[in-house]
């Protein structure tokens, strides 16, 4: 490929692009506005899917959450395509922001935040033992019950702004192209009425002369 780098980006390069965008997290946040607003579907559609991939995203199943988003989005008749962008609030810059909110939360709700029953984990062995049954009651137990209050609050909040948000552009959009077709036909009108036709011969034997 012509414009291909040389150098192929390191797993580490790769990584801290992630965390810290080159360009900004505007530009990027700027980028994913502009995909939400062009995606095809009623308004109530695109922001169902969004909510939906928002709620997903707070879930521990990191790597898994387009798998849930995307079902629930269709029988809810929101868009797949805006369920799937919203898991990607699920990200290397919120993941250790929302796993242990949820975790503390759900402590909380299963009355074991400082109640005495909670037992040391070591992760490091649950993990590379794959033992997933030990690690249900310690981890993901608290952290997929905590995830559902800030979740359904949040897609609460992205279904709403979402929804507002894609009617108004929608409505400006529509009144910017009435307004482009109202200019064009004015522009048409004026050059094309009457006079402007009697006085075309008298300006073409000018020219020939």
């Amino acid at each position: 490929m012509p414009f291909r780098r040389r150098k192929a980006p390191t797993f580490r390069e790769k990584l801290h692009r992630a965390i810290f965008p080159p360009k900004g997290f505007r530009r990027v946040l700027g980028y994913y506005r502009l995909k939400i607003l062009r995606i095809g579907g009623s308004p109530h559609a695109v922001a169902a899917g969004l909510a939906i991939g928002m709620v997903s995203a707070w879930t521990p199943f990191l790597g898994f959450h387009i798998l849930f988003a995307i079902p629930f989005a269709w029988v809810l008749g929101g868009s797949m395509v805006a369920a799937a962008l919203g898991t990607a609030f699920a990200n290397p810059v919120t993941c250790p922001i929302i796993w242990p909110l949820t975790w503390e939360i759900g402590q909380f709700i299963l009355g074991r935040a400082g109640g005495g029953e909670a037992r040391p984990v070591d992760l490091a062995v649950l993990f590379s033992q794959l033992k997933l049954s030990e690690l249900w009651d310690p981890i993901l137990e608290p952290m997929l019950i905590g995830s559902l209050p800030p979740g359904l609050f949040c897609g609460l909040l992205v279904y709403v702004a979402t929804y507002f948000g894609i009617r108004s552009f929608r409505i400006s959009q529509t009144e910017r192209r009435l307004a482009r077709r109202s200019e064009y036909q004015q522009a048409y009108e004026r050059e094309y009425q009457p006079g402007n036709l009697t006085a075309q011969p008298a300006d073409r034997k000018s020219v020939d002369a």
